[in-house]
């Protein structure tokens, strides 16, 4: 696990050391780099394998070729062996140097025969070409900036504004995308230069050219390969695949362990683990104490670790949440609404003390069917069959009668969503649950000067994932809106950029894109038995798992946010949020903010999210923007 950068083109001499010092956190045990004219390689390692030699950058035999490489290659051994049939050499015991082979053997196609995490980039001197490689699901970043016969790529944004030409330019279409979904898209970031290789890509720089080539999407899915799987056979492979996943992420030179919250996907981990080695496992817990006491899910992590007799960490945190937000901030780079990122830095942060690597359940939700969401998708379906006079009754009812909840699950909010979005037509009755802001609180929120700055449609990729929906069932469609966006652009963003920042490597089983695959075989109903969340995953590990366990609702790595907003965090929500500062930026509407705030403190409606979001585009304006003078409203 590493931070990588580099350059092609004429770049100042200190240009690469400073990038490297920028990415330090992300591999703090080592550091190298390779430069030739016009041409810099570099990476600050954590070295998780092939202590000895794995040094970067790594080289061919005659040093025609050179790569740097962020991730890890879970069937690196399988590889290298195929490699050594084919005649070919090693003088490491790495990941990375399969990578290069592996290139020198298929050339750009070597990616299809990677499994795991990665990014890298390869510097091929003959040929003089640079290919970059990101992995399928997106769990390893990579940025990169091409302006004037210049390219600069990097694993997080930072490292590429070390060089003085890198604008600091808002991207409209960004910051649009990220208030109505809480984080920036998959090609672009918030700064207008600056673009990300997106997920399932190559791309390739040759005669100051860059090509992209995707190389993997989600597979299709239909009724005949639906059927070619017996329904009682659906939970041992699931279980089949999801074991040997786990078991190749077992590979490490250095302690490993698991974060277990006690909910079904990290302890199906854990029983994964525990059929594929006999050794010791490690697991770690936090809770949170004082107000948070609904989110507290220690008691179901400790009756898993029990079960399977692991050796288990628990810690009892009250976190200064105010205080952490500038340090979150700044390892996200961009603007970033998802509140779980609280919570996530400081497990992350507790579990670096004890080991270097960890596994983690993240992705066990777009896999398996594990929102209520997909649930309500279904729901709504019969809901919009009835007769509008027929709803209208239960609908006033239901407003009136359930409020609004502070508690993990809030099903005043479910509902009032679940409503406003009846009598849209698909895809948009599942987007407007996914949103923070829909179109019509922008047209309130945005004003006129930051609308006028909208280019382009704020859900293009969305609904391009959606019309990719298999087996003639659009909860599938919903399957693919969050395995291709909600995952990647922020579920592995939060899960890379927490973890490293404690140089803590995190590893996601059902990411592996076996599992995924396996997934979209199966039609969302196997996945959904009975219209039970998780239901197919749930009897995969029925023998081993405590019933408790099994039976338990979703409950999410959430915080009380809402009650956070109106107590400890109340002179935050007033600093960020301030009339005169909301109308110095000059981007939102000063009478919309303090309505979502008067509002919200009132307890008439909880609006958590959204001022959540607003709050957290402030504090990265003042880091990114202020802090350099560069931030003007009319920019």
């Amino acid at each position: 696990m590493c931070g990588i950068a580099g350059y092609v083109g004429v770049a100042p001499r200190e240009l690469l050391p400073s990038m490297l010092r920028v990415l330090k956190h992300r591999g703090p045990d080592d550091e190298g780099l390779h430069v030739e004219p016009e041409v810099g390689l570099g990476s600050t390692r954590l070295a998780i394998i092939d202590l000895d030699t794995g040094h970067q950058p790594i080289a061919n035999a005659d040093e025609s070729a050179w790569v740097v490489f962020n991730g890890e290659i879970y069937n690196f051994r399988d590889l290298r062996a195929t490699l050594q049939g084919r005649g070919r050499a090693f003088r490491t015991r790495s990941d990375t140097e399969v990578v290069l082979q592996a290139y020198e053997a298929f050339g750009d196609a070597c990616v299809e025969r990677l499994r795991g995490m990665f990014a890298f980039a390869l510097w091929d001197r003959q040929r003089r070409r640079l290919l970059l490689g990101r992995d399928r699901l997106g769990k390893k970043p990579l940025y990169y900036w091409h302006r004037h016969g210049l390219f600069l790529f990097a694993s997080e944004l930072k490292a590429l504004l070390c060089h003085p030409a890198v604008a600091r330019t808002v991207d409209w279409d960004a910051l649009h995308h990220y208030l109505a979904f809480g984080y920036t898209p998959s090609t672009r970031s918030i700064f207008a230069e600056i673009a990300k290789l997106p997920p399932g890509h190559t791309a390739v720089l040759a005669d100051g050219r860059l090509a992209l080539t995707r190389y993997w999407a989600l597979p299709a899915g239909n009724a005949a390969t639906a059927a070619r799987i017996a329904p009682a056979e659906a939970p041992r492979l699931v279980r089949h695949e999801l074991r040997e996943a786990v078991r190749l992420r077992l590979e490490s030179d250095v302690p490993l362990g698991v974060f277990l919250s006690g909910g079904i996907d990290s302890s199906a981990v854990v029983a994964s683990m525990r059929e594929v080695t006999g050794q010791r496992i490690s697991t770690f817990t936090v809770g949170f104490g004082g107000s948070a006491a609904s989110y507290d899910e220690l008691p179901y992590a400790r009756m898993v670790a029990r079960r399977f007799e692991t050796d288990h960490h628990e810690e009892i945190l009250e976190p200064v949440v105010a205080d952490l937000l500038p340090t979150i901030a700044y390892h996200f780079d961009e603007p970033f609404a998802d509140s779980s990122a609280i919570p996530t830095f400081v497990v992350a942060q507790a579990t670096g003390r004890h080991v270097k690597v960890v596994l983690s359940g993240i992705g066990g939700d777009e896999t398996f069917a594990g929102y209520p969401r997909y649930l309500g998708l279904r729901f709504s379906e019969l809901y919009a069959a009835l007769p509008r006079p027929l709803r209208m009754v239960p609908a006033a009812a239901a407003r009136r009668l359930v409020r609004e909840s502070e508690a993990s699950r809030s099903w005043g909010n479910w509902i009032r969503r679940f409503l406003d979005a009846a009598d849209q037509p698909l895809p948009d009755r599942y987007l407007g649950w996914t949103r923070f802001f829909s179109d019509r609180d922008l047209e309130r929120l945005a004003t006129p000067a930051l609308r006028c700055r909208w280019r382009e449609s704020v859900d293009d990729a969305q609904r391009r994932a959606f019309g990719g929906l298999g087996h003639d069932d659009p909860v599938d469609g919903a399957f693919r809106i969050d395995l291709s966006t909600y995952l990647p652009d922020d579920l592995l963003v939060m899960a890379d950029r927490m973890s490293m920042a404690h140089s803590l490597e995190l590893r996601a089983p059902f990411c592996d894109h076996h599992v995924i695959e396996l997934s979209h075989r199966l039609a969302p109903a196997a996945k959904l038995p009975r219209l039970r969340l998780k239901g197919l995953l749930k009897a995969a590990f029925a023998d081993v798992l405590p019933r408790e366990i099994l039976a338990r609702r979703k409950q999410g790595f959430m915080i009380p946010l809402a009650r956070w907003l109106r107590t400890d965090l109340r002179p935050l929500v007033d600093d960020l949020l301030s009339p005169d500062r909301v109308r110095a930026r000059g981007l939102f509407d000063v009478a919309t903010v303090e309505g979502l705030k008067r509002e919200h403190l009132a307890r008439t409606q909880s609006h958590a999210d959204r001022l959540w979001t607003l709050m957290m585009a402030e504090l990265w304006m003042r880091q990114y923007l202020d802090a350099t003078g560069l931030w003007s409203a009319r920019e």
